[in-house]
């Protein structure tokens, strides 16, 4: 059985292994973006810091035998309302993956159901995600999961 559990400042070289497999992905599609092999002390350096914002949540998923093989990051958001939108309390799902060797077993699922508890925990409304459109996958995923298509964002080199 998979466990889920809080990452802590002791899961930096555990949460830069698990970042690897989300960020390979978006270096390999859009290496205009994205650095292809991050620095360890430049990543280590944002980890530190996302770690210790209160709003962000790093959660680590273990096999039986307490292996990593995967991980979720969520951020807790108070959006104020305006003349023209609503306030809104959401959790924000930033990042998630799951190592290769364990992928379609459940892994993915728990961790985003964890994301949805913390979320409710903390009153939000509803749970948000981005997804590069390159990502077919994790289209799939979203909406076997229950998430539903709500804007695109469009981009042009110049």
């Amino acid at each position: 059985m998979t466990t889920i559990r809080a990452a802590s400042a002791d899961d930096l070289v555990t949460l830069a292994a698990l970042t690897a497999i989300a960020h390979k992905a978006h270096a390999d599609n859009r290496p205009d973006l994205f650095v292809g092999t991050p620095s360890p002390e430049a990543l280590e350096a944002l980890l530190i810091s996302q770690l210790a914002d209160p709003h962000v949540t790093f959660l680590i998923a273990e096999a039986p035998d307490g292996q990593p093989i995967g991980y979720a990051m969520a951020e807790l958001i108070e959006r104020h309302g305006s003349a023209l939108t609503v306030g809104d309390s959401v959790i924000s799902l930033r990042q998630i993956a799951v190592d290769p060797s364990v992928s379609r077993s459940g892994v993915g699922s728990a961790l985003l159901e964890e994301v949805r508890e913390i979320g409710r925990a903390a009153g939000c409304r509803r749970l948000v995600t981005q997804v590069w459109d390159f990502n077919a996958a994790a289209h799939a995923f979203y909406q076997t999961s229950g998430l539903r298509l709500t804007t695109r964002a469009l981009d042009q080199e110049l």
